[in-house]
Formats: structure tokens, sequence, C-alpha cells
């Protein structure tokens, strides 16, 4: 947003001053910590190792996960769509749908089996969201995948609409190998370097961990309460 700031120095003195301290103005210098343990974590893994990690993981959060070769990613999606019931399904638009040889599977052999399949197209406003409702299944890929956590990043835009990984019923994430990364640490430092080369932040960066669940309640768990009611992971080997 470009806009005028109004009163902004007159704001920030009185904060300083109700602190009891000058305002600082001038750029503040990032510490170098001596004791940093949050890189010590899976620290030399391998993508492998990170695989397994993360297989571990799903146990605990009520995800099922399929490892794939790009060549049969279409065959396993099928599969996973098949045990949520089918349609109607939900995606992004992404190339790496096509990339991956999906698009005989998404715009010929669901369609021709009566299963509706949206693809996200921001022009249409509203009707994404009311699609995204509707739909039993909801397609998305992740960025960055946090082995410790089990963890999905998904970065919105125009095309990767937020409503597609939380308002269907189910969800799937994709998941390439090489997005694996030990956990938040390394998520934090590449979205740092997408910052610094590109100057731009996804308008929405969502953290997804397995289905929806709550322990509110006498921290007992309760798995698809406020979203999808399962999920999927299916990693595809990239590398």
């Amino acid at each position: 947003m470009v806009g005028t700031i109004h009163n902004r120095d007159k704001f920030l003195n009185q904060i300083a001053g109700s602190l009891g301290r000058p305002r600082i103005s001038s750029p503040v210098e990032r510490p170098t910590w001596k004791f940093q343990p949050q890189y010590e974590v899976l620290k030399d893994a391998t993508q492998d190792e990170l695989l397994e990690v993360l297989k571990d993981q799903c146990k605990k959060i009520h995800t099922s996960l399929y490892v794939t070769e790009s060549n049969d990613l279409s065959s396993v999606l099928n599969e996973v769509v098949s045990g949520f019931g089918g349609g109607p399904i939900v995606t992004w638009k992404d190339d790496r749908f096509s990339k991956w040889g999906l698009d005989p599977l998404l715009k010929k052999e669901w369609p021709a089996q009566n299963i509706e399949v949206y693809e996200w197209n921001h022009s249409k406003g509203q009707q994404n969201i009311a699609k995204a409702e509707k739909a039993n299944v909801g397609i998305t890929i992740s960025e960055i995948t946090l082995a410790e956590s089990g963890t999905v990043v998904l970065f919105s835009d125009e095309n990767k609409g937020r409503t597609v990984s939380f308002l269907p019923a189910t969800y799937i994430a994709l998941i390439p190998k090489s997005t694996l990364v030990p956990r938040i640490t390394q998520a934090s430092q590449k979205m740092r370097e997408i910052h610094k080369k590109t100057g731009h932040v996804a308008s929405c960066v969502n953290f997804i961990t397995g289905p929806s669940n709550s322990a509110d309640i006498e921290l007992n768990l309760v798995v698809g309460v406020h979203g999808p009611v399962k999920a999927s992971y299916i990693v595809i080997n990239d590398l």
C-alpha cells in the first residue's frame, strides 16, 4: 500500500517518552547470540533422513504419507482422492501440476468420471471461496516442509488461494522432496532469503500440520474440528 502517514514522529516520540528513553531512529544491529541451539537440531541430516523423520511425525499428527516418483504421482494422487471419497476437487492454479504430468488426470480422467475439478481463478472472486467450501478435497503444493513437526508451508498469491487448504472436507499436500528442511528455523531463513532476493513477501504464509485438531478440553485430542477432517501428504522424489 502507498499512502501518507500522518503524525508518525509525534506518535513514536510519545511512545519513547512513555518508556523513559530517547527514540531509536537509527537502524538496529542484529545481535550475534553466543548460543544458538536451534541450528543444531537435525543439523547434518540428509534429505533421506529428513524424510524418515517426517514419516515418523506424520504418525503422531494423524496424517497419511505417501512417497512416489513423479512418473507415478498421477496414480498415487488418484488413489488418495478415491480413498477420501472422490470429488468435488479444488486446486491451486500452478504450472507444477502440468510439470508433474497431472493434466490428464485433472482435466480429462476425473471430468470423464463426473468428478468436478475446479482450478483457482482470481478473476472469479467469491466464486473461488464458494467452490472451496463445497469441495471434498483441496490440493496444494508445499513450498517448504518441516520434517521435525510434519508441517507444510504454503505461500498465497492470486493463483494460490488460502481457502483451498482449509475449507474442503479433506486436504492433500504435494511435497517436493527438495523442500524438506529440519524445522521452522530453516524455513525462516529461506523466507528471509526470498525476500532479500525478490523484495516480495507472500500475501499470506500458512503453516499447516496435518488435519485440524484441538485439545482444549481436558487435553483430549479431537481431530477434524474446524477444517479438513483428514489430511494426506504425497512426497515427490524430485532430487
